[in-house]
């Protein structure tokens, strides 16, 4: 396997917009038990476009973007050190609003988990949780979130309707509306196509580029012909590290690191 040698390593934030950077990481480092997941990671994301994450299976994506939201701390035995600003917002302050957080910071799995409620209480859920009991303006969010997601076509005449009912892309759809429905400013996806025929994959793609004109989104991806479809920007991990960071086309065509090229071109994965 390739090493991870120091001239391997390389941020190459130079070629982002380094003052305008949505979520800021600085010196993060998660451990669960006495495994070192993350090490180190300074990096800063682009607002209002798809960054993707990738990199070989272990190697921290998922565990990137569960500590934007603080997920991580769910899972016992986690330890994380460092910073993680959110429009200049230490998340990891003592007197970050956790439940505000993952309001602000929505979160979609890899596989479809819909609520065993109709398609309409899937939406209104989270509403409902922060506080928002008027009937109307439940319905107009359920309308707008199922629009946002491109979905509301599909399902508006059968809302009542069990959202386990759905196929996996749609359930995957409801999903990400369910994330919209509580106004938040930046998607986290999990590899959410990797349970999807490749026709639901499309549809999650052009949705992904569609958000992104209103949100940040960060996808973790195992398919790198995904990530040179749909991102802007292009995060690759390997054994925990940072090895490039950059414009997707550049990343693909000209990457700068020995062990970005080796991944793409197939020689490890």
């Amino acid at each position: 396997m390739p090493s991870t040698s120091a001239t391997a390593i390389k941020n190459v934030q130079g070629e982002i917009g380094e003052n305008v950077s949505k979520v800021d990481v600085r010196g993060l480092n998660v451990w669960f038990k006495d495994n070192h997941v993350l090490k180190d990671i300074k990096i800063g994301t682009e607002p209002n476009a798809v960054t993707a994450v990738m990199g070989p299976s272990g190697c921290g994506k998922t565990t990137f973007i569960r500590a934007i939201n603080r997920l991580n701390e769910l899972i016992e035995g986690s330890r994380t050190t460092g910073e993680v600003y959110i429009d200049g917002e230490n998340i990891y302050s003592k007197k970050t609003d956790i439940f505000d957080l993952r309001r602000r910071v929505g979160m979609v799995f890899q596989k479809p988990n819909p609520f065993p409620k109709s398609i309409f209480d899937n939406i209104a859920f989270g509403p409902r949780i922060h506080g928002t009991e008027d009937e109307k303006e439940l319905q107009r969010t359920v309308e707008t979130s199922l629009k946002e997601a491109a979905l509301w076509e599909e399902v508006h005449g059968r809302l009542e309707d069990s959202a386990l009912d759905l196929s996996g892309g749609q359930q995957q759809r409801l999903c990400i509306a369910r994330a919209l429905a509580v106004n938040p400013e930046i998607i986290l996806l999990d590899e959410p196509c990797s349970a999807l025929d490749p026709a639901a994959t499309a549809k999650i793609e052009a949705l992904m580029r569609k958000l992104a004109e209103k949100y940040t989104v960060i996808i973790v991806t195992h398919n790198m012909q995904q990530a040179a479809r749909v991102s802007d920007y292009t995060i690759f991990l390997y054994l925990g590290e940072l090895v490039e960071y950059g414009i997707t086309k550049n990343v693909f065509e000209n990457p700068k690191s020995e062990l970005t090229e080796k991944y793409i071109t197939g020689e490890f994965g």
